[in-house]
């Protein structure tokens, strides 16, 4: 399978970090915009771990490579503990 591609610079994205923690964050008010205007209209809600890719030309930077299901989800007793040892700080605002 071909590496994903950096369309701007035509050129593959290269493997920047495996293991990379990510928390998906779910909406705590209806209004809740995706993205990073409204951080405070967010909560933690799963804990996924894939591979961060980056552009040699540009820096864009992806994360892909995810298992089928997330590692931990918001009302498992450890998900605290888990987002702490993996030291995850990624949050993507967004469902």
């Amino acid at each position: 399978m071909p590496k994903p591609i950096c369309v701007p610079c035509q050129r593959f994205f290269r493997p920047k970090k495996n293991g990379f923690p990510v928390i998906e964050q779910m909406p705590t008010d209806n209004d809740a915009v995706p993205g990073t205007s409204q951080p405070e209209k967010w909560s933690p809600y799963k804990l996924w771990i894939g591979d961060l890719w980056e552009c040699q030309g540009c820096k864009a930077q992806i994360v892909v490579g995810f298992a089928s299901e997330p590692i931990s989800e918001h009302f498992h007793e450890a998900f605290g503990n888990m987002v702490l040892d993996r030291e995850a700080v990624f949050k993507v605002n967004d469902c």
